[in-house]
């Protein structure tokens, strides 16, 4: 069995946008708008709301089946045929739904998911999913957490039967609270040895200052020493209820049998709340820095970025692209110089730095949108200046062509995301919580080729141009230039 591990939000996000609306920054042509007309979605009834299944049959993609239970639970799944599957249940719960003393109750609790329920002990437990040659784990973001199984097609009602069970039943006993505090705190001392995360928790902290997107998914030291029962208790009871919660299943998966056995196994989760439902505090962005100077080390570990917006926003699709033409390089990679990003070449001819990579983490009505480098210290202001006049570019003079490729470049990573039954289950899941449905492939691809270069200039200067930061730095980092100066850097003047 895997362990329970802690995931950041995906930096490759996918934006959604109402059918009916066309943002005015699209320029569709007449035959778009007639293929548009085509590809509307097809609702066959409410318990097989199939997206799009004429266009999709065209395309040769399964289509993805959604059913809502009378308790608002739904149900998604594609069936493509396979002899595996994987099935999770993606639930609406994570760090940013936690306040300041119960910060780490969601990624504890997950802990405490393979410990024991009431029908199967922690051995048990394990032997069953040996035995079914299966994979069970569970992972934390800011805003969603999930669990799921891999296993074979004919084991599916064995995997929803113990998914149903660890959500519903799990013991929360205190000898195994105590044990997996210890293992915790064991994880938070390596997380700190994982100079990324490091850099993007404090890129969150001072970007998000007091809120809840500013806190950790672990949570703090003295937090973890001191959350209980009773804490896991009202965690459970107050955001495991039936319309926060996904069954997603992909592989070889029957819609039916899944509804069948969602209506048995999760049919009396409750639906109402006691008091009024958890809402989403607002996070506020503020342009600011966190330094973390420390000599010893032999790189800089910097990570600076700018408000992006949230998952259903228009503009993301653009700002995905925009990400795209900045890219990534790592030293390991070779031909630096001959790559389609300038600022690869450029780090790759003048050895500004080690690594890169651009990043779009998009949360419900916000995001992040930026750059994470490693780099010499003696390179670090070269490296950030080059990587702000990239910027720049993309709001004045970026070329159709320059965006022909990323768009395609998208597109493919895209599609290579989406390979085999995990990710695409989990696409499903992550999606059906962002959007409440799932955005059909040839919808994203047409959303994507309507983008053009004055899409990209447009957008970009609306969410960089002389917009303030937020910067993450740990490391040797002397040469980093102050704030003020990275500030300027954000815009160019203009004659």
């Amino acid at each position: 069995m895997e362990t329970a591990h802690t995931k950041n939000q995906g930096y490759y996000n996918i934006a959604s946008c109402e059918p009916e609306r066309c943002p005015v920054a699209w320029r569709w042509n007449s035959q778009f708008l007639v293929r548009w007309k085509f590809c509307q979605p097809v609702i066959v009834s409410k318990r097989h709301g199939a997206t799009q299944a004429a266009h999709q049959v065209v395309l040769n993609v399964p289509e993805t089946k959604v059913t809502t239970l009378e308790n608002g639970l739904r149900v998604a799944s594609e069936d493509s045929g396979l002899s595996t599957c994987t099935v999770g249940l993606w639930i609406d719960a994570g760090s940013r739904y936690e306040y300041e003393k119960n910060n780490g109750t969601a990624h504890f609790l997950e802990h405490m998911a393979f410990k024991g329920t009431r029908k199967r002990s922690q051995l048990d437990l394990e032997l069953e999913i040996e035995n079914m040659g299966a994979h069970l784990n569970a992972y934390t973001s800011r805003e969603q957490t999930v669990y799921y199984a891999k296993a074979f097609s004919k084991d599916l009602p064995r995997a929803v039967e113990i998914l149903a069970d660890i959500i519903q039943n799990s013991t929360l006993g205190e000898a195994e609270i105590e044990r997996e505090r210890g293992v915790i705190l064991r994880e938070m001392q390596e997380v700190e040895t994982n100079l990324q995360e490091v850099v993007f928790d404090y890129l969150h902290a001072t970007a998000y200052q007091d809120t809840a997107l500013g806190r950790t998914i672990l949570g703090p030291t003295e937090n973890i020493k001191t959350i209980n029962r009773a804490d896991l208790v009202e965690y459970i009871t107050t955001h495991y209820k039936g319309p926060r919660i996904v069954l997603a299943a992909a592989g070889g998966v029957s819609h039916n049998e899944l509804i069948d056995l969602a209506t048995y196994h999760f049919g009396r989760l409750p639906e109402r709340y006691k008091g009024e439902p958890p809402t989403l505090p607002p996070c506020t962005f503020t342009g600011s820095e966190i330094r973390v100077r420390d000599d010893k080390m032999p790189l800089a570990h910097i990570a600076v970025a700018v408000e992006a917006v949230g998952w259903s926003h228009p503009d993301t699709i653009p700002l995905m692209v925009a990400n795209t033409l900045i890219g990534n390089w790592d030293r390991s990679f070779g031909g630096g110089v001959n790559l389609s990003s300038k600022l690869a070449q450029m780090a790759c001819q003048g050895s500004l730095c080690h690594s890169f990579q651009s990043f779009n983490t998009c949360y419900t009505d916000t995001g992040l949108w930026g750059l994470y480098m490693v780099c010499e210290p003696v390179t670090v202001a070269d490296m950030l200046h080059f990587a702000q006049r990239e910027w720049m570019s993309l709001c004045t003079d970026v070329t159709e062509g320059e965006v022909a490729r990323a768009k395609n470049l998208l597109k493919t990573n895209m599609l290579l995301h989406l390979d085999g039954s995990t990710p695409i289950c989990e696409d499903i899941g992550r999606q059906m919580l962002c959007y409440g449905r799932r955005i059909p492939l040839h919808e994203l691809e047409a959303r994507i080729d309507a983008i053009d270069a004055q899409t990209i200039k447009d957008v970009c200067t609306r969410y960089i141009y002389n917009k303030p930061p937020a910067l993450a730095a740990v490391g040797p980092i002397e040469h980093l230039p102050d704030y003020q100066q990275i500030r300027s850097g954000m815009y160019w003047l203009r004659g």
